[in-house]
């Protein structure tokens, strides 16, 4: 384990596709939101792998990471035991042949200061299932196996379970805006536990949603921009749209016939 907390992640630029610098040096602080935007091919993913691989230059960008302003060690980069960095894919599709009770129970007992004290694991999986259940489209129990859940339920199981129970300081996401989950309060679950998080969307209400919109154009990070006070009111109208589209969605989903609803956009 490390001898000390991460409360700050550095990136320092390496170069473009074409190898043209870039320049460009960003610090990231326990509880900050970093979106990354760009058009496809534009180097999210790439982004995100320098930093899930703590780069030293040894990467296709070129790129260095560094944890609290100093290179990371063999340990933090290459180690099989505590994790720096948790990632949610695009894709979650669990093959474990376990309940939701066994699985958050069994990572539990994995992390060293819950693994003998069942009381307070017992409590930790209560949280986890609480606030996915609260992200989910649709509520599931203890009992359910992992391989029935759909994919926004196993996203909203994996927010839940890294925000609660992981110690990883660092948190990279590849899109969610299409799990099916409440995006607004993933993030605020993860902002509340200090972790620094990194993600990829295309979703302009997450977009607007964190502090900085890292935007990457042809594998380099080409701004750092900082979210205006305009554009927090433009994404609190977004939202709003957002629960209005959302209400539809249920509405659709549940059988109910949208007449009436068609100047819903106009009000």
């Amino acid at each position: 384990m490390l001898h000390e907390p991460i409360h700050t992640i550095t990136i320092l630029g390496g170069r473009d596709k074409d190898g043209v610098p870039e320049e460009q040096e960003l610090i990231l602080r326990s509880g900050d939101i970093a979106v990354v935007v760009g058009p496809t091919g534009s180097g999210k993913s790439r982004l995100l792998a320098d930093i899930e691989y703590l780069a030293q230059g040894d990467t296709p960008s070129g790129r260095h990471i560094l944890l609290n302003g100093v290179v990371p060690g063999p340990e933090e980069r290459f180690g099989t035991g505590f994790k720096l960095i948790a990632q949610l894919s695009q894709n979650m599709n669990f093959v474990l042949d376990a309940t939701v009770e066994e699985f958050i129970r069994m990572h539990a007992a994995c992390m060293e200061q819950w693994a003998d004290s069942p009381e307070e694991t017992g409590k930790l999986a209560a949280q986890v299932l609480e606030q996915a259940n609260r992200l989910a489209g649709e509520a599931f129990s203890y009992h359910t196996p992992l391989t029935s859940l759909s994919g926004g339920q196993s996203r909203a199981l994996m927010i839940a379970d890294t925000a609660i129970l992981s110690d990883c300081p660092i948190v990279l996401i590849d899109e969610i805006e299409n799990a099916g989950i409440d995006k607004r309060l993933a993030l605020e679950i993860l902002i509340d536990r200090q972790k620094i998080v990194l993600m990829a969307t295309h979703d302009p209400i997450l977009a607007l949603s964190g502090h900085y919109r890292l935007v990457l154009g042809n594998g380099a990070l080409r701004q750092v921009l900082r979210t205006s006070a305009a554009e927090l009111k433009l994404l609190e109208q977004l939202r709003a749209a957002d629960k209005q589209l959302a209400h539809i969605r249920q509405m659709l989903r549940t059988g109910q016939r949208l007449d009436g609803v068609e100047g819903l956009f106009s009000r």
